[in-house]
Formats: C-alpha cells, sequence, structure tokens
C-alpha cells in the first residue's frame, strides 16, 4: 500500500475505537439491568441456516464469533501480507522490533496468568487469553490523547499488534480444536486450494473468491478447526498485483472493500455479543479468583513488561532501532495500550472455555477490568510524554 492507503487504514481503524467502546458498553449496561434476561435471551437464540446439504444452527453469539469473525480474520490476514510482502515486516531493521516486542508482549502475561492460576488452582487452559491486543482500541487511545504523536509510534503500535495476532491465531489452531473431523478439514484444504488457484486467473471475478472463501469456512466450521485460521489462510490466497496496470492490487481491493464493515459493524458486533456480565454474578470479589486475576495482571502488567522489556532490550543490545521521533516514555505508554486486549482476548477466552459460562462470564469480567487499566495507564504515560516533548528537546538516540 501507498502511505495514503496507510493512513486510511489507521484513521479507520482509531475511529471504530469509539463503536467498540460503546457496543460493549451497552452488552454491560443491558447485561445489569432488570431486562438482563432479554440480552442473555438474544445471544441464545438459535439460529438456522441451511444451504444444499450444508446445515447447521448455532446462537446468535456462536454465528458472530464463528462466522462474522472469520471474514474479521480474513482482513487481518490480508495486513498482515501484505506486510510481510511490501510493508513494515518486509524490511529486517523494521521487523526485529516489533517482532521482538509482540513476543515479549505474549510470552509475559502468558507467564503470569499461568503463574497465578498454577498457584491458585486456576484453570491452565485459557493462559492465551491476555496475549492478544485490540489495535482499534489502542489506536483510538492513542489518537485520544496525542493526536499530534509521531506516525512511526503509531505504525510501531499497529504492526506490532499484528505480530501479536499472527502469533495469536496460530495458538488457537493448536490448541483449540474440537471433535477434529479429518475428512471435512480434506474438504477445508480443496476449497483453499481453489482460492489459491484463483490468484493465477488475474481476471476472476469477485463473487468466485466470495463463494470459494464460504465454501472453505463451512467445512472449516464442521472439521472441528477454528473459523479463524480459514480467514487467515483464505487471505495468503488473494494476490498482491493488479487486474490490470495502473489499477488497485487486489488485495488492496479487498482490504479496502472490507475494512470498513469490519471496523464498524463486526467488531462492534463481536463485542456487544461477547462483552455483557452480570455484576451481580460477577461481583468486583471475583475478580481476585485466578482467572479473571491471571488475565487482567496479563494485560495490565503483563504486557508493558513484555512489551516495553523486549523493545528496550533489542534497542539496547543493537538489534533494532527505537521509532523514529518516539520518546521511551511514549513507547511504554504505547507498551501499556497493548494490555487493551479486548476484542481478540474476548475471542480467545471463549475458545479456552467454550461451553462453561461461568469461566466465559470469568473472562469477561478479567478482560474488561484489564483492558480499562490499560487503557488509563497508556494514556496516562504518553499524555505525561506529550507534555514532556514540548518542555524539553528528546536527546535519546
Amino acid at each position: 500500500m501507498s502511505t495514503r492507503p496507510r493512513l486510511e487504514f489507521l484513521k479507520t481503524e482509531t475511529g471504530s475505537g469509539l463503536i467498540l467502546a460503546l457496543a460493549a458498553a451497552t452488552a454491560i449496561l443491558w447485561a445489569n439491568t432488570p431486562l438482563a434476561h432479554s440480552y442473555f435471551g438474544f445471544l441464545d437464540l438459535p439460529v438456522a441456516l441451511q444451504i444444499g446439504d450444508f446445515a447447521q444452527t448455532l446462537s446468535v453469539q456462536d454465528w458472530v464469533r464463528r462466522g462474522l469473525m472469520a471474514v474479521y480474520f480474513f482482513v487481518v490476514g490480508l495486513e498482515i501480507k501484505y506486510e510481510i510482502w511490501r510493508g513494515e515486516l518486509s524490511n529486517p531493521r523494521r521487523l526485529a522490533l516489533p517482532i521482538l516486542a509482540a513476543l515479549g508482549g505474549i510470552a509475559a502475561p502468558a507467564g503470569l496468568y499461568l503463574l497465578i492460576n498454577g498457584a491458585g488452582g486456576g484453570h491452565l487452559l485459557g493462559w492465551p487469553t491476555p496475549a492478544a491486543t485490540d489495535v482499534a482500541l489502542a489506536l483510538a487511545v492513542l489518537s485520544w490523547v496525542a493526536p499530534r504523536a509521531p506516525t512511526s509510534l503509531r505504525v510501531f503500535l499497529l504492526t506490532l499488534a499484528i505480530a501479536g495476532d499472527l502469533v495469536t491465531v496460530g495458538l488457537i489452531g493448536a490448541l483449540y480444536v474440537q471433535a477434529f473431523r479429518p475428512w471435512m478439514f480434506s474438504g477445508a484444504l480443496a476449497a483453499l486450494a481453489v482460492m489459491a488457484a484463483l490468484s493465477q486467473w488475474k481476471r476472476a471475478p469477485y463473487f468466485f473468491y466470495a463463494v470459494a472463501f464460504a465454501v472453505l469456512w463451512a467445512f472449516t466450521l464442521k472439521s472441528g478447526v477454528s473459523t479463524a485460521l480459514a480467514g487467515l489462510a483464505a487471505a495468503f490466497t488473494v494476490p498482491l498485483e493488479p487486474r490490470r496496470p495502473g489499477a488497485p492490487g487486489v488485495l488492496h481491493a479487498f482490504l479496502q472493500g472490507l475494512h470498513p464493515y469490519v471496523a464498524f459493524l463486526i467488531l462492534p458486533l463481536f463485542a456487544f455479543t461477547a462483552a455483557g456480565f452480570s455484576l451481580a454474578d460477577r461481583g468486583v470479589e471475583r475478580l481476585f479468583d485466578p482467572v479473571p486475576l491471571g488475565v487482567a495482571v496479563g494485560l495490565v502488567i503483563g504486557k508493558p513488561l513484555g512489551v516495553f522489556g523486549a523493545a528496550a532490550l533489542a534497542v539496547g543490545l543493537g538489534l533494532a532501532r527505537r521509532p523514529t521521533g518516539a520518546r521511551w516514555l511514549e513507547i511504554f505508554g504505547a507498551a501499556a495500550l497493548c494490555g487493551v486486549g479486548f476484542t481478540m482476548s474476548l475471542f480467545v477466552g471463549g475458545l479456552a472455555f467454550a461451553g462453561q459460562p461461568a469461566l466465559e462470564a470469568d473472562v469477561r469480567l478479567g478482560v474488561v477490568a484489564g483492558s480499562l487499566l490499560s487503557a488509563l495507564a497508556g494514556a496516562a504515560a504518553i499524555a505525561w510524554a506529550q507534555t514532556v516533548r514540548t518542555r524539553e528537546p528528546d536527546l535519546g538516540g
């Protein structure tokens, strides 16, 4: 992408953050009113879909989580593919810092979660829950607090979140497979091969991609593998090259066409269906139970510790360079904002404890509390950095 599409992508992510926050707040408020039964009843409402021989009945919440979120991961995959071939991840010097920071931001929260749940007799399977970052909300907070922050800081935050998403989706595929069906998975691989073949046909109608993706999704759903993998894998079959000279690339066309719907419709809908929990059942005292405490501590402490620690170590050892124009305090603030796990953390936590409503509610409590505290901590650090920036020059290298 050119510089302009990159800035448009950042602007869309930032703009969707407010809608995400409003959707989550609406869900939490509704779940704690006398009409709470209607909210949870809506989430559990069964919806049947039948197209030919394909038939599936899922709740509204599961259709959003396993259906619409596959489109979200398709868009994430498109951005990851671009970054690897043409963007930030294609330059080894620029690649080192966000990759190492992302790995630190996964290892430290996971370690703290395992420590708390291992010592407290909790549930270890949810350790990837605090490993992810909600880039839309994180960029929104950064934009609200420091609208004139260096672009390099925003790109650093976006790139490490994308790198973290790639690892997180890999963890989803490895850890959360239910009732694996080899023949259905073979069908998914065949549909993926068809999409790869379409990439060799420069003028392939977009409708063909849509049909092939729907078939891939259906087989993946039936195979027991997370549909997040279907979305990510499908994205890597989309060609970068344009259909004709001077036209935008196919990948760019898909990204520009789908991203607004994902940012302003799919993610807020997921937040609405995933964030609601009853405070009557999950009071503040439940936050100190192993699962919610492990998630919250992983986000609030583990994320900045891992991201900032890995970034500082990489720069100190000469393995990477600090983002141009960004102060260390601003980088620490961005690291704290990585603890805004929200959408991705809710998604992973829902997979980790699928079919266990009490533990899913514990995850929601930990994610909401941890994300809120991380947003406040990151905003405070970056606001302080902006104050310092206006008073004295940055002498660091």
